[in-house]
């Protein structure tokens, strides 16, 4: 189904809108649970569709899941089903992976699809495999369908070529029941892997290091239940800040950690972009004259790239040429055509695009094609004179809780 956001834009943004919790957090908090004995219970879990997807996919495992009117979800996982996860859900996001971590773990045999998600280019599970393998575990693949099975899983020390979120986690979670002690060097640094260490050992699981490049896990044989928060989302974050910049007045976006986003405040600060940050608040103030800025995607504590294309929109109001280089996910510049269409001047081609500004956006047809991509167009479409219509607007309700009321609460004229 075609979903679509309409948007009637420059309109002046103003009041406070508040960050949801972190979906990076909880499409892998969500997959973990399946290592618990007992209920689980996570408060300010996000409303988006991922969560829904992996909710869906806990209860063909026979998790009960049930939900309470104030974003929080109760997980009973005691009566688990190891059933194979050969289900199209699987495919339509890129988290569902996680399954493979946790059920390995458990059970040490899981049997599923490759997992699916945003079309940012080649993203291979290798890291994974290779982990996975080195403690214990064989693995074989026929057409889309994985299947890992080990005897016992022994823990190893694995070095990670890259940095990978998803592989650290994978292993944090195949290595909470594996003998002995398991050490993750290179390990990815995201606040997404403390959040989930952090609930893991209230669990009783013995990780230490998350944060950090290097990650110690000692086996046990059990995890229990517990009461968990997820952190708030340093992505969405990070997208309201730049809306605000784009056309706000006097904006303030709560429920933020600062330090979760330096690398972009940074750049605002260099742009001109006028900020005032709190313990726990951002507030954006009208800024006129804004500066080109050059950008590198590393990962984290470096600029985000779940950023940079939201950025994009923005550094299309900038006096001059800005340019930005994507380490991570070197197909990730979709978003620049659609922008295009809108009146923007950019050059891109594998890994690179420069913004050629100012360019005054014109509202248009134009179609997101993966969430963050979704994201740059809505900040596009609030800019733009005219109306703006976002066709595949689901990709935007992957990640973005109530995103069309919280911007109407601002003064956006969208539906």
């Amino acid at each position: 189904m075609n979903e679509i956001i309409k948007i009637r834009g420059n309109r002046k943004l103003n009041g406070e809108v508040t960050v949801s919790s972190c979906k990076n957090s909880a499409v892998a908090i969500l997959p973990s649970v399946v290592l618990a004995s007992e209920i689980v219970r996570l408060y300010d879990v996000p409303e988006i569709e991922d969560v829904k997807v992996l909710v869906k996919l806990l209860e063909l495992l026979n998790v009960k899941v049930e939900e309470s009117d104030d974003d929080e979800l109760t997980i009973d996982p005691t009566r688990i089903a190891n059933v194979d996860l050969l289900d199209e859900d699987v495919m339509k996001l890129r988290a569902s992976y996680y399954f493979m971590g946790a059920l390995l773990g458990r059970f040490r045999h899981v049997k599923m699809y490759s997992p699916g998600g945003c079309n940012l280019g080649p993203r291979p599970i290798d890291l994974h495999l290779k982990g996975f393998e080195a403690l214990g575990a064989t693995i074989s693949q026929e057409g889309n369908i994985i299947e890992l099975n080990a005897e016992e899983l022994v823990g190893d020390d694995i070095y990670l070529d890259f940095a990978s979120v998803g592989a650290t986690i994978n292993i944090m979670l195949a290595a909470c029941f594996a003998t002995g002690r398991t050490t993750i060097e290179n390990a990815a640094k995201e606040p997404e892997i403390i959040d989930l260490s952090s609930m893991l050992n209230k669990m009783g699981a013995q990780i230490r290091g998350a944060g950090t490049s290097r990650i110690t896990i000692d086996g046990v044989s059990r995890l229990k239940g517990c009461i968990h928060d997820i952190i708030p989302d340093r992505i969405e974050a990070g997208t309201y800040i730049i809306a605000a910049a784009a056309c706000g007045q006097d904006v303030i976006i709560k429920n933020v950690i600062p330090q979760h986003i330096e690398a972009l405040l940074s750049k605002l600060e260099d742009m001109g972009v006028k900020l005032m940050q709190g313990p726990d608040f951002v507030r954006v103030l009208e800024s006129d004259d804004l500066k080109p800025v050059d950008i590198i995607t590393q990962p984290f504590p470096g600029f985000a790239t779940d950023l940079q294309q939201p950025l994009t929109a923005l550094l299309t109001k900038a006096n001059g040429d800005s340019h930005i280089e994507e380490t991570i996910y070197l197909e990730r510049f979709k978003h620049c055509a659609e922008l295009n269409k809108m009146g923007a001047n950019i050059e891109f081609e594998t890994g690179n695009s420069h913004i050629h500004g100012p360019t005054p956006l014109k509202g248009t047809d134009i179609f997101a094609t993966d969430l963050r991509c979704g994201a740059s167009l809505v900040i596009a479409g609030l800019m733009a004179e005219g109306e703006t219509n976002i066709h595949n607007a689901y990709h935007i309700y992957r990640g973005y809780d109530s995103i069309v009321d919280k911007l109407k609460a601002l003064g956006a004229d969208i539906q």
